[in-house]
């Protein structure tokens, strides 16, 4: 029989509305909304225990991060209700952020087995990085980017340009790969919405896709977005683009890691991947 157990985030944009509408679409399955950073991944490791065999992340990109770690290796299936400021994941799976027809994806069934991501240990599903991005994400408040939305990103993007940038060492299969001032690695193909930043990217073939940023200032900063936008980016000389399974980033000095938009550490971090380990619900 299966068991659904729905992990929603009320802070998250649209869900308190949703919720009324959920009860309805949704009768005889359980939801449990959280009250902080932390609290989905603890409710979703108890879901687990409690044979729940469907967790369903009602929320952004960081809610469903924290169920997909509360979830950890269980044979449990990931649901997605795509709510909050960005859901990348739902982009990247062709889930409607229509509320009924995501729904109806659930109820579906049709399960796809997607690789599970890992930095120092934390999962990750779309994306991760070290250096610029992290830093934006360490001083963007929750309030400012309510207040602000997307633009708090930009604002909080030229101060953290401004600054000297750090340099980081990446090194694969024990060799050192390349060297930059930030480093991005994905599962997935999108990063931070609609922008195709790992082409190449495959959340089957059980390799991370890695791109290494050689500059941090204003004019390298926007050239490098045109990449991303026109799908240039991979071309470009002082990006350095590859795939492995398992890579290690140094930094010179403390630099913050984060993982689907939330902070989880600092460098160093060792990267790996366990392919096609999680259970994901997506449409026929």
């Amino acid at each position: 029989m299966n068991r659904i157990c729905i992990i929603a985030n009320p802070a998250a944009r649209g869900v308190r509305a949703s919720l009324e509408r959920l009860k309805r679409l949704s009768r005889n399955v359980v939801i449990r909304t959280t009250r902080g950073p932390g609290d989905a991944e603890a409710q979703s490791e108890r879901a687990v225990d409690q044979g729940y065999t469907t967790l369903v992340a009602a929320g952004g990109d960081g809610t469903i991060n924290e169920v997909v770690n509360g979830i950890g290796s269980a044979p449990v299936a990931l649901g997605i209700l795509p709510m909050g400021t960005v859901n990348v994941l739902a982009m990247e799976l062709g889930i409607p952020f229509n509320l009924v027809a995501a729904w109806k994806v659930i109820r579906g069934g049709k399960i796809r087995l997607i690789d599970q991501a890992s930095a120092n240990g934390h999962l990750f599903i779309q994306m991760a990085g070290i250096g610029l991005d992290a830093q934006i994400v360490e001083r963007n408040s929750r309030q400012i980017k309510q207040v602000l939305g997307p633009l708090s990103y930009l604002l909080t993007a030229t101060q953290v340009a401004a600054e000297k940038p750090p340099k980081l060492r990446v090194i694969c299969d024990g060799r050192p790969t390349a060297e930059g001032s930030f480093v991005l690695v994905g599962n997935g193909r999108f990063y931070g919405g609609p922008f195709s930043l790992f082409k190449e990217a495959d959340m089957q073939d059980g390799l991370l896709d890695v791109c290494v940023f050689k500059h941090m200032n204003y004019l390298a900063l926007i050239r490098y977005f045109r990449g991303a936008l026109f799908g240039s980016l991979t071309k470009f000389t002082d990006v350095n683009y590859f795939k492995a399974r398992h890579l290690r980033v140094e930094a010179n000095r403390h630099v913050p890691l984060e993982a689907d938009g939330e902070l989880v550490g600092h460098a160093p971090v060792e990267f790996s991947v366990r392919r096609r380990k999680l259970r994901v619900l997506v449409p026929e």
